[in-house]
């Protein structure tokens, strides 16, 4: 399906570093002129006679006119990043220089490459797969270790690695099974049904576990919406500035201060936790304060995990076991957390809410236990330690594609429980290699492409 997107005979230029002013901007050809088309600008050297993999300095002229002076490199196909011929034009940042140089490339025969074309034509040129094409934008896009570390995993090929074993078993098993077809009159086995019984098995397991890393790959990637919510002046604005170590929200004595929700980014151990500040839960006649404590409230609905902070000085156990039966009727991820222990005493409140051994304990104003708190909500969103050498799943796509691997091996298994004959069975496999080929685009369509790849940046 891929040999009728490949074989390009225009070659794309853009801007490969960020757009702006900067020390030095990289401008990046691929294509079967991209040599010369440079060639014409670079009067420096004849770069058709240079070897792949060279640096030559120069200048950029056009028109007769020197536009800048330069470092051209030079990656002759197949090694490349495309496949293509790719050269790379490292210029000063000047945004104007920028322009320049590109339009002088245009006039020679280029035409400005699409959002994440250079990737594409590395992906249909073979020097990809989907996955790992995939994983370049999820690299690019990488604000933390451990998405970054899982990007670098997929873009070495380890979830691609997995797929294809599985895929080559698969395949095997269903080529002997449709053999046995053209011997139907002689009612010869040629598959071996224990051995893919076994296979089917241990397929589902493993596509399982891929599955169950969807919500941890979620997490790593998106980070995780942390709504901080409870009473007025139970501290949650002095909870937000510790966690930041900045006094990001307004903190006063007088109830019902923070009217909105205040939003900021915090990386505990490689997770983004998007802390959430909302305004205290009450009845209140404020026309303003009633709006945002509405907006509390969707605030709960959409959260990865509420922190509900209370004042253990002034709540009581019945005030909590409501709020726990509430939490747990609406199926919400919360984390019990009690602030200003530093009034009364640590002692004396932990029996006070013997009750709730999962109580975290802190002084918000005293810093006393806060890393009690970023430890308890690693765990409460990885429920475990991340291992982001192992492959997880970040992609929703790949994540929907493996559901549908899961349901076809299932209905392999389904039949072969209930005797099926091999020409059903081919089906249903030859249904788990078509979602096994979606993820690794070995099945794929130009739509589908040009959708996934207009999702990176230009350049890229």
């Amino acid at each position: 399906m891929l040999g009728k997107l490949t074989g390009f005979d225009d070659t794309i230029v853009a801007v490969a570093t960020a757009p702006g002013l900067g020390a030095i901007a990289v401008i990046r050809l691929s294509g079967p002129v991209a040599y010369p088309i440079c060639n014409r600008l670079f009067p420096a050297k004849d770069l058709t006679q240079q070897a792949t993999h060279t640096l030559h300095f120069g200048s950029i002229v056009a028109e007769g006119h020197v536009i800048d002076e330069v470092v051209v490199s030079l990656y002759k196909g197949p090694r490349s990043y495309t496949g293509e011929d790719v050269i790379e034009i490292s210029c000063h940042g000047s945004p104007y220089i920028q322009q320049q140089i590109i339009d002088a490339t245009i006039k020679a025969g280029a035409r400005l490459a699409k959002p994440g074309e250079f990737t594409q034509r590395a992906f249909l040129n073979g020097k990809l797969d989907l996955t790992q094409a995939e994983s370049v934008a999820d690299l690019i896009a990488s604000n933390s270790a451990a998405s970054h570390q899982t990007a670098m995993q997929q873009m070495r090929g380890g979830f691609s690695k997995e797929l294809h074993i599985l895929r080559e078993q698969l395949i095997t098993f269903s080529a002997l099974i449709e053999l046995e077809l053209d011997f139907s009159q002689e009612d010869v086995e040629f598959a071996d049904r224990s051995g893919l019984y076994s296979l089917v098995i241990n397929a589902t397991a493993v596509v399982q576990h891929l599955i169950d890393s969807f919500r941890m790959g979620n997490v790593i990637k998106n980070g995780v919406n942390t709504a901080i919510v409870g009473k007025p002046n139970a501290g949650k604005s002095t909870l937000l500035n510790t966690l930041l170590n900045e006094n990001r929200a307004i903190v006063s004595d007088i109830a019902g201060t923070t009217r909105d929700t205040i939003e900021e980014v915090l990386n505990i151990d490689g997770i983004l936790f998007r802390l959430i500040d909302t305004a205290g839960i009450r009845e209140s006649i404020d026309t303003i304060e009633s709006i945002g404590v509405q907006k509390t409230m969707e605030k709960i609905k959409e959260a990865g995990v509420v922190v509900y902070l209370f004042d253990v000085n002034e709540l009581t156990v019945t005030d909590i076991r409501q709020q726990v039966d509430s939490f747990e009727n609406d199926q919400i991820n919360y984390l019990l957390v009690g602030n200003k222990t530093d009034i009364t005493g640590e002692d004396a409140i932990k029996t006070k809410f013997a009750e709730f051994p999962d109580i975290l304990f802190i002084s918000a104003k005293n810093h006393a236990h806060i890393q009690d708190l970023k430890d308890a909500l690693v765990h409460k969103v990885m429920a475990g330690d991340i291992n982001t050498e192992d492959t997880i799943i970040t992609n929703a796509r790949h994540h929907a594609a493996l559901l549908e691997v899961h349901k076809s091996l299932n209905d392999v298994k389904t039949g072969m429980d209930n005797g099926l004959p091999g020409d059903l069975l081919a089906l249903d496999i030859r249904l788990c290699l078509h979602y096994l080929g979606e993820i690794t685009g070995e099945v794929t369509n130009e739509d589908r492409l040009d959708y996934i790849f207009s999702k990176f940046c230009i350049g890229k």
